[in-house]
């Protein structure tokens, strides 16, 4: 009786387990509705691209690599591949989606609401009160121009 009891756990432990991790997988990166809607409001042209491309080789390079397909050196020590921004799929976010990304995070990727300075207003819903966001989200599109070129 004791074996069929143990034996029960055990299943259980284990169902129990299989199924949180497939939950875990099945996790999208689920961007408030107050965000979906934002656009950009840093037009991008060469300074704001110049600025944006400061501000992802500071913060961003390491993980997204040169190409922004998540090809940097530290990319090899997470268990997932960080986030390719050349693809149509990624492209097609919208900027409000991308801020809030950028600066919630998710799993791996660390939020930068408090690594980015003067821009925690950012979460409240906007882009905030500088261009800084504004300039990263410009510069990230430009790896989706970029691989449309080719």
């Amino acid at each position: 009786m004791k074996r069929s009891f143990l034996l029960l756990g055990v299943v259980a432990l284990i169902t129990t387990t299989l199924l949180f991790m497939i939950v875990q997988q099945e996790d999208p990166w689920k961007v408030p509705e107050k965000y979906e809607k934002l656009k950009n409001p840093v037009v991008a042209d060469e300074s704001s691209i110049a600025s944006g491309k400061e501000l992802y080789d500071y913060f961003c390079h390491s993980c997204h690599g040169t190409d922004g397909k998540g090809s940097g050196k530290r990319a090899l020590k997470f268990d997932n591949t960080p986030t390719d921004f050349t693809t149509a799929a990624f492209q097609q976010q919208t900027d409000g989606a991308l801020l809030y990304k950028i600066y919630s995070g998710h799993k791996e990727m660390p939020g930068f609401k408090k690594r980015i300075p003067g821009n925690q207003d950012a979460m409240e819903g906007s882009f905030g009160k500088t261009r800084i966001p504004g300039d990263i989200v410009n510069y990230v599109r430009t790896f989706g121009k970029k691989h449309s070129q080719h």
